[in-house]
């Protein structure tokens, strides 16, 4: 495989990945680990869309096998016992036939070969990047959870509201009028 593919497809997945997790309000650290995990995903996926194009001739006759050769059969029995007269067999027998036809055509050859890799890449690359950018972000939740530099939008601060540390929480709040209602005045 060409360096520029083997390297550039990941290394553009994960700059893809990471600066839509950080375009989304991801703080910077879980932003690289989501670009670092869509990077892997994106080469894992081509890794994987490589073994499909091996493999797909073996699948494709598999298919032709199992699947198109008994629905034609299938088809071509239909059409055997509709009248030659009939409307019904030069429509819907005929393109029905037609269609298992190109199916046949698609998986038998080099060319199917090409096509399965081709599709595998041009579909399992991205989808394999994001699932594994989500997986980045969800990685970065645990140490933004522990407010790790980085990882975390704003320091948490221990004297913060609601804290038992406050000045609200060791002190009684005093009022203007001293615990005198509206009515008694």
């Amino acid at each position: 495989m060409r360096p520029l593919l083997k390297y550039g497809i990941p290394a553009a997945a994960g700059l893809a990945t990471g600066g839509y997790a950080y375009s989304q309000g991801e703080d910077p650290g879980t932003s690289i680990l989501a670009g670092t995990a869509g990077a892997l995903g994106g080469a894992a996926s081509l890794v994987g869309s490589r073994l499909a194009g091996k493999y797909a001739p073996v699948i494709a006759q598999q298919v032709q096998e199992k699947a198109i050769t008994p629905m034609a059969n299938v088809v071509g029995n239909i059409g055997a016992n509709v009248p030659k007269e009939s409307k019904f067999r030069n429509k819907a027998v005929g393109q029905i036939a037609d269609v298992l036809a190109a199916a046949e055509q698609a998986t038998i050859g080099p060319r199917a070969e090409r096509t399965t890799g081709k599709i595998t890449a041009g579909l399992g690359v991205p989808a394999g990047a994001g699932l594994a950018g989500l997986g980045g972000i969800a990685l970065g939740a645990i140490p933004s959870s522990m407010g790790i530099p980085g990882f975390a939008d704003q320091p948490i601060d221990p004297e913060s509201y609601g804290s038992s540390n406050s000045p609200g929480a060791r002190y009684k709040q005093t009022t203007g009028t001293a615990g005198i209602s509206n009515y008694q005045r």
